[in-house]
């Protein structure tokens, strides 16, 4: 006699193992991904206290190769910039300012305009997109430079001749963009909030020059102007730490600079950021 009960369902063994290799392999991948990403960031680390100390301890060190070097990095990273970055406040000023002030003059809200420009465009835009300036111009080209020096072996020359390179080639650089981009902040900020006006002004906007400035003044704080210095010095200080660890920490051949460029602007990217929601919180604890 057969046995009629249903009994549960068999589900193929072939058709889970394949599941199981997936989430296994994505889980490897995850892992090796964080792991190789610790591993770097404890170099980088590294890399910038070593830095620091250099800086502490040898800044008075050959004054008269260091300095010169310095200014050249402030003319290359600061004065040759400043153009581009007249450019960008402008049309910052322009595009969203200008519009931004008018729409606040229609709907009565003209008492925010103080508030805003000095929150959006002091606080985050213009330290921001200076960076990102700075970042995309000198950046990428110090990884370049710095990456072909280093594997043609003239970093181990200068070694050689007992030319520290973190003395020589880092400090220069952190000064200098640090510097630069504190400098270009300011400018920019003045081009945007100037322009913004102009512009609003141009659409017959009924609101005073001297009203305009006076809610400016009115919304700044001495941490405003205190937090900007902070944060831009730090920026540029990210920005020539990451880009020197990237094109002298290593070993390098001349294939590998384009992907050791590539590295040093999404982790330039990634620390301003995470630099930036840092000063945020600093501001809210204010």
């Amino acid at each position: 006699m057969e046995d009629t009960s249903t009994s549960a369902p068999q589900f193929p063994t072939q058709q889970v193992r394949p599941k199981a290799r997936l989430v296994r392999a994505f889980f490897d991948f995850a892992g090796r991904r964080v792991i190789q990403w610790m591993d770097r960031t404890h170099e980088l680390m590294a890399f910038a206290l070593i830095a620091t100390g250099v800086t502490v301890t040898k800044f008075n060190v050959a004054p008269r190769v260091i300095r010169p070097l310095i200014r050249s990095q402030i003319h290359r990273a600061g004065v040759r910039l400043l153009p581009m970055i007249g450019f960008l406040g402008c049309a910052l000023g322009l595009i969203i300012i200008g519009q931004t002030v008018s729409l606040l003059t229609q709907i009565g809200a003209h008492t925010l305009i103080g508030t805003l420009m000095v929150t959006v465009v002091i606080r985050e835009l213009g330290p921001l997109l200076t960076t990102v300036v700075v970042l995309a111009r000198v950046g990428a080209a110090t990884v370049v430079e710095l990456g072909t020096s280093r594997a043609r072996g003239e970093v181990e020359a200068l070694e050689a001749l007992g030319i520290d390179p973190v003395h020589y080639l880092v400090l220069p650089r952190m000064w200098g963009l640090a510097v630069s981009v504190f400098a270009l902040t300011i400018y920019f900020v003045l081009v945007a909030l100037l322009s913004g006006y102009l512009f609003a002004f141009l659409q017959d906007v009924p609101l005073p020059p001297s009203e305009y400035f006076r809610q400016l003044a009115s919304a700044l704080r001495w941490e405003d102007f205190a937090m900007l210095t902070l944060k831009t010095a730090a920026f540029g200080i990210i920005i020539a730490v990451v880009c020197c660890y990237q094109g002298l920490a290593k070993p390098l051949r001349i294939e590998d600079v384009p992907n050791a460029t590539t590295r040093a602007v999404v982790s330039s990217v990634v620390a301003c950021v995470l630099v930036d929601a840092a000063f945020i919180v600093a501001y809210l604890l204010i």
